[in-house]
C-alpha cells in the first residue's frame, strides 16, 4: 500500500469510526512508544502537552472529583445517622405514652429541643366540642374546618414543604407571639385521613421542595395509628377541653 493510498484511506475515516476503534482496542498504543511521543494535545496554558500527560491530568480531575463526592455522601450519612437518632428516641417516648398529653409533650418537646425547630403542630380530627384556644403542640379540630383551611395540602400522601399561606400557617401553629416562617406538614393517614402533623421554623426557606422528608414520615406514620385509640379513650374519660398541653412558645 503505497503512502497515498493510506493517506486516502485515513482521509475517509470519520472521528467517530477512530474514537470506536480506539475504544474497542484499549491496548492499542502498547508497544506504540513513537506514536505516543509524536502525539501532542493542547492544553489550556497555550503549551502542547503528550497524550500521557493529558491521560494523567484527566485521571487526576477524576479522583478530585470522586473525593468531593466521597466526603459529599459521608456528610449526608452523617446527617441522616444523626436524623436517625433523633428520630428514634421521639418514636420511643411516643410509644410509651398513655394519654394525648403525654403524646403531646413529647412531641413538642422533642421537635424544639432534639431537633432544634421553632414549633410542633398536630391537629387531629375530631367531631367532638374544640376547645376555643388551644395551646401545646396537640389541637382537636373539625374535619371540615381543616379542609376549607388547608385544602390542597391534606390531598398527597407525602409531606408537603414550603412556606405556604399566612393563614395556613396560623391555623396550623395559632397564638404564637414570633410567626412561623416555613413549614413541613405531613396528613395523618391510617384507614382515612385522621389528622395533620407539621413542624415549623421562623426562618424563612428553612423548609422548601428539596427539603428531604424520610423521617418526617416515620413518625406520621407512628402518631397516625396510636393517635385516634387515644382520643377515643380520652373522650371516655375526661373533657375535650383537657386534651391541649400547655407549653412555652420556642
Amino acid at each position: 500500500m503505497t503512502e497515498q493510498t493510506a493517506r486516502q484511506k485515513a482521509d475517509g475515516l470519520t472521528r467517530e469510526q477512530v474514537a470506536d476503534y480506539l475504544r474497542d482496542n484499549p491496548d492499542f498504543f502498547l508497544g506504540q512508544d513513537e506514536l505516543l511521543r509524536s502525539l501532542t494535545l493542547p492544553h489550556d496554558s497555550g503549551q502542547a502537552i503528550s497524550l500521557v500527560e493529558r491521560q494523567v491530568h484527566l485521571y487526576r480531575e477524576q479522583r478530585d472529583t470522586l473525593r468531593r463526592e466521597l466526603v459529599e455522601l459521608v456528610s449526608i450519612a452523617r446527617h441522616n445517622d444523626r436524623l436517625f437518632e433523633k428520630s428514634k428516641r421521639l418514636l420511643l417516648q411516643v410509644i410509651e405514652t398513655r394519654t394525648l398529653n403525654e403524646m403531646a409533650a413529647a412531641v413538642d418537646d422533642s421537635i424544639r429541643g432534639d431537633f432544634g425547630l421553632d414549633a410542633a403542630s398536630i391537629l387531629l380530627f375530631s367531631d367532638t366540642e374544640n376547645p376555643d384556644h388551644a395551646q401545646g403542640a396537640l389541637h382537636i379540630v373539625n374535619a371540615d374546618e381543616a379542609r376549607g383551611r388547608l385544602g390542597g395540602l391534606l390531598e398527597g400522601e407525602r409531606a408537603v414543604c414550603g412556606q405556604f399561606r399566612e393563614s395556613e400557617r396560623q391555623f396550623l401553629f395559632p397564638d404564637r407571639d414570633e410567626p412561623i416562617a416555613s413549614v413541613a406538614l405531613m396528613p395523618l393517614r391510617h384507614q382515612g385521613l385522621v389528622g395533620v402533623f407539621a413542624v415549623g421554623s421562623c426562618q424563612p426557606g428553612y423548609f422548601d421542595h428539596s427539603t428531604g422528608s424520610l423521617f418526617l414520615g416515620y413518625i406520621s406514620d407512628t402518631l397516625s395509628r396510636l393517635l385516634p385509640p387515644m382520643l377515643r379513650q380520652h373522650a371516655r374519660t375526661g373533657p375535650t377541653s383537657s386534651i391541649a398541653v400547655e407549653t412555652s412558645q420556642g
